[in-house]
């Protein structure tokens, strides 16, 4: 039977640390991100390899805009479903970079901030982090498939509202279910 994670009785983050602990491989797909919420689960991943067998994938599909630029993209004649361009992807990527080194300048940085975000560049660049952005539309789906060498449950899913942020995994109220399958 599943269980139900809201954040006050049951929270995510310590079963979806205890899953990670005995996982060789996870990919998760969030509306958000930031560096406290990494934070919890990067030592978990530190001994992974950065092999397509042995690493995360993160899919990150809220790219925030301000209200101002959703109502005009809304009411643009050429509000269309088209292609995005390399500059636009570009702009989109580095709007991104820009929204995650701006967290960190949320309340006083601590030493352990630091040493997080040292690592997070460390695993970025050594494939233990894969980051991809979703742009085509928001996608502010939140699922954590974790894959251990496990015949009777090979692959754990988290699924519900939780996003990959310190809140989203402890501190607000949610809800997600974990999911067990045997295939």
């Amino acid at each position: 039977m599943p269980r139900i994670f809201d954040n006050i009785e049951l929270k995510l983050l310590p079963s979806l640390i205890d899953t990670l602990k005995l996982s060789h491989k996870a990919e998760f797909c969030v509306g958000y991100f930031n560096l406290r919420g990494w934070k919890q689960l990067l030592p978990h991943i530190e001994g992974w390899n950065g092999s397509e067998e042995n690493q995360c994938r993160l899919l990150i599909g809220m790219n925030e805009t301000s209200a101002e630029e959703d109502l005009k993209n809304m009411l643009s004649l050429s509000n269309t479903e088209t292609e995005v361009s390399k500059q636009q992807l570009v702009k989109l990527k580095h709007k991104l970079a820009m929204q995650l080194r701006e967290q960190l300048t949320y309340g006083i940085p601590t030493h352990q901030d630091e040493i997080a975000l040292r690592q997070l560049v460390t695993q970025l660049k050594s494939k233990k982090l894969v980051v991809k952005l979703f742009i085509k539309h928001k996608l502010h789906a939140k699922l954590y498939l974790l894959y251990r060498n496990d015949p009777n449950n090979p692959i754990t899913g988290f699924l519900g509202s939780s996003n990959l942020t310190m809140a989203g995994l402890a501190n607000q109220g949610e809800l997600n279910v974990d999911i067990l399958t045997n295939s």
